[in-house]
Order: C-alpha cells, then sequence, then structure tokens
C-alpha cells in the first residue's frame, strides 16, 4: 500500500508565512493562465469550428455529429491514471509529472488547432474530424493534468478562490474563439485565424517552463496496476463504501436542477415572447458579466465561509434562481424581468459552480489528483447530457412553469444530502 497521504497546508495569515498574500497572489495568477488555457480549445471546438463548417457549406446533419467529439471529456477519466503514474522526459531535462503533461498536452493542443486551416471541410470533411477529435483528446488530456495541478498548488483554504478564478478564466478564454476569431475571419484566410487562434495557447506555455513542480503528497503509484486500481480503493475505503456512495450520489445531484433549468433556456425565452435582439442583448450580455462575478464574489466569500456553508448559501440561491425562471414564465415577456432574473440565475450558477469545483478538489487524494478529479467532472458532466437528452420530453408533456417547478425538485435531494457531505460547522 502508498504512503499515508500528508495534507496540504492551510496558508493563511497567522501561520508561519508572512508573505503569505504574495504566495496566493502568484498562485492566483497561475489560476488565471490555467483557466484561460483549459477554456481555449473548447470553445474553438464549440464555436469556432461551427462557424467555419458552417461558412464551407457543410450540411446541419454533418455539423450536428461533430458534437460527438466532447465524448473524450466525459470519458477522460479512463487514461488519467496513466497521468499520475508515467512522468514525461525530455533529453536532459525532466519537469517533473504536472509540468511534463502539462507541457506535452499544451504543445500538441496548439499545434493540433494550428492545423485545421491546412483543410478544407468542403473536400475533406474526415480530415477536419479527425483534427477535431485530436484537439478534444489533447484538450481532455491536458484539463485532466491541470486540474491536478492546481489542487496540488493550492492549500485547502485557497481551493475556493483559486478554482472560482480558474472557471472564470475559461469562460474569458471563449472570447477568442467566439468573437476576435470570427471577426478576423472577415478579413483573413481561415489558416491564418486557426494559427492566430492556436497563438493564444503560447501563454500557457510559458507560464509551464516558468512555474515550479508542485511538492509530492506521499508517494506516486509505483506500477499501472496502482494508478489504476489504488484511486478507486483509496476513495471506497477512506471513509467506508457508504460514504463513497454519499459522495458520488452528491456529485451527480447537487447540480442536476439548476442544469436542466438552463438546458433548454434559450428555446424558453422564444416560446415566452421574447426576441432574438432581447436574447442577444440582454440575456447574454447580462449573463456574461453576471456569472464572471458570481465566480470571482463566490471565490472571495469561500475564502471567508468555507467550502460547506458555500455549498449550503449558494445551493438555495440556485434553487431560488430556477423559482424565478417559473416566474417568468408565468408574467410573459417582460425585458426588466429577464434581464434581473437571467441575471441571478447565471449569477448563482457562478457561485454554485466556483464553491462545486472547489468541493471536487478537496475531496481527492494528493497521491492520485489526475485520476480521482477526472472521475468526479466526468461525473458531474452526466448530468448535462441528461438534462439535454430529456428536457425537451418533460416540457411537452407539462409546459414551462410546471418544467421549471420539476427542476426546483430535482434541486432538493442534493440537498438533502449535505447534513452528511458538507455539515454546517464553523470554520476552523
Amino acid at each position: 500500500m502508498p504512503d499515508t497521504p500528508r495534507e496540504a497546508p492551510a496558508l493563511t495569515a497567522h501561520e508561519d508565512h508572512p508573505n503569505w498574500r504574495a504566495f496566493l497572489n502568484a498562485r492566483i495568477l497561475i489560476c488565471v493562465f490555467l483557466g484561460f488555457t483549459s477554456g481555449l480549445p473548447l470553445f474553438t471546438l464549440f464555436n469556432l469550428l461551427q462557424a467555419w463548417l458552417t461558412t464551407a457549406h457543410v450540411n446541419v446533419k454533418e455539423i450536428g455529429l461533430f458534437a460527438l467529439i466532447g465524448l473524450p471529456y466525459t470519458w477522460k477519466f479512463v487514461w488519467s491514471p496513466l497521468m499520475d503514474r508515467f512522468v514525461p522526459r525530455f533529453p536532459g531535462w525532466t519537469p517533473g509529472r504536472r509540468r511534463g503533461w502539462m507541457l506535452v498536452t499544451q504543445i500538441l493542443v496548439t499545434l493540433a488547432i494550428a492545423s485545421f486551416g491546412f483543410f478544407s471541410p468542403a473536400e475533406n470533411i474526415w480530415a477536419v474530424a479527425a483534427v477535431a477529435a485530436l484537439v478534444a483528446f489533447f484538450s481532455a488530456s491536458q484539463d485532466i493534468v491541470i486540474d491536478a495541478y492546481r489542487r496540488e498548488l493550492l492549500a485547502d483554504t485557497e481551493q475556493g478562490l483559486g478554482n472560482a478564478v480558474h472557471v472564470n478564466a475559461y469562460k474569458v478564454a471563449g472570447l477568442v474563439p467566439g468573437s476576435l476569431s470570427l471577426i478576423l475571419a472577415a478579413y483573413l484566410p481561415w489558416k491564418t485565424v486557426f494559427m492566430i487562434t492556436a497563438a493564444f495557447m503560447l501563454p500557457g506555455i510559458i507560464m509551464t517552463l516558468v512555474v515550479r513542480e508542485p511538492a509530492l503528497h506521499g508517494a506516486p503509484p509505483k506500477n499501472l496496476r496502482e494508478a489504476i486500481v489504488e484511486p478507486f480503493h483509496e476513495f471506497i475505503t477512506r471513509n467506508g463504501w457508504r460514504a463513497a456512495l454519499l459522495v458520488v450520489g452528491f456529485i451527480f445531484l447537487y447540480k442536476l436542477g439548476d442544469t436542466m433549468a438552463t438546458a433548454l433556456a434559450t428555446k424558453f425565452f422564444i416560446d415566452i415572447g421574447f426576441s432574438l435582439q432581447q436574447i442577444g442583448v440582454i440575456a447574454k450580455a447580462v449573463a456574461f458579466w453576471t456569472s464572471l462575478a458570481g465566480g470571482i464574489i463566490g471565490g472571495i466569500f469561500l475564502v471567508k465561509i468555507g467550502i460547506a456553508r458555500g455549498l449550503w448559501i449558494f445551493g438555495v440561491l440556485q434553487i431560488l434562481a430556477t423559482i424565478g425562471f417559473a416566474w417568468l414564465a408565468k408574467i410573459g415577456p417582460s425585458p426588466l424581468a429577464l434581464g434581473v432574473l437571467y441575471g441571478f440565475e447565471t449569477f448563482a450558477t457562478g457561485l454554485t459552480l466556483a464553491t462545486f469545483t472547489a468541493y471536487i478538489a478537496s475531496t481527492t487524494d494528493p497521491r492520485y489528483t489526475a485520476a480521482q478529479f477526472a472521475l468526479f467532472t466526468s461525473l458531474a458532466a452526466v448530468p448535462r447530457t441528461f438534462a439535454s437528452a430529456s428536457s425537451g420530453f418533460i416540457v411537452a408533456q407539462t409546459g414551462w412553469f410546471e418544467y421549471f417547478l420539476v427542476c426546483v425538485a430535482l434541486s432538493i435531494p442534493g440537498m438533502l444530502l449535505l447534513p452528511k457531505i458538507a455539515p454546517w460547522r464553523p470554520q476552523r
């Protein structure tokens, strides 16, 4: 059996680190670069690639099939143990387990994004699909090691703010392929556009070269069997299989209700009478900024109140936001109500996402961060698939008002698990 893990020391102003603010600022800055680098390839696949295929007159059925490139993000836990076990080495230089994998995956993502422009969707759609699959695989692999690095970099008291900053930088990265690259496409060849987009990976690569490898907490896996089996064995035996099932159930249920509430948000706004212009200007513009604000404020508050209380407070706010959607379904197309209610919903989503990500990070064992973090985030992604698949059928049977009440009801089971998962108690 591996050595017992050492708990990451909490970095506070009252301990042996007089320059704790400098340490915290440096770590938070690293989280900014990590979040941006993690988000860029995903938004390239789901925003820029779709626009490119559309301008090349690829039919809608083939574009729809490109959604399958998201599968590596759901199944990344399958190969994550390899990134716990093996350490990339370069001639004359060994950057370390986490930095090594970050450098490898970041370089591969950069090259894959840049290579899009060397193919024509109209002439060789399968080559484009193959490149897209490579970008997704390399990007999902990058997410595995970035999540592990961030978990090991931050002390437990820093997880809330660090993960909130990471999530927000992730969202900001969407402005490059979703806005800047689309503007450039009106003036430059697509080959140049993809190269410029890929160049935005360079700051992350430079950061990887200059930062330090996080300290080891216990011995890493000694062989492949240990890397695959021990993450699951440790999780189950940590507090018993009942506690493990509670954690798994909580991760699956906590954001199920609000995920379903927003799965068909645009269709909901159209159905109750909003114009596309109103949706674009009011809903989408407000959503971006309030979501960022929620993530930042959530991270700051988590430093004060702790992850456990954050799950309680922000979870209640998310339920109230879903109730607001039900009210909007009753009152109809009020622009003021749309701005206020959707702004509050995305603000609450930013709060809960920051808290939930921090909770997942705190649940992992530092020896098996890559495998366990990948498993938990893959599990948390399952409700998105469930929501997308089932929401339309439920709305067709119930109508919008009753649908949002169903979403509220689906939010309750996750909250009921909180006394066991994260008891309300004063933060030490």
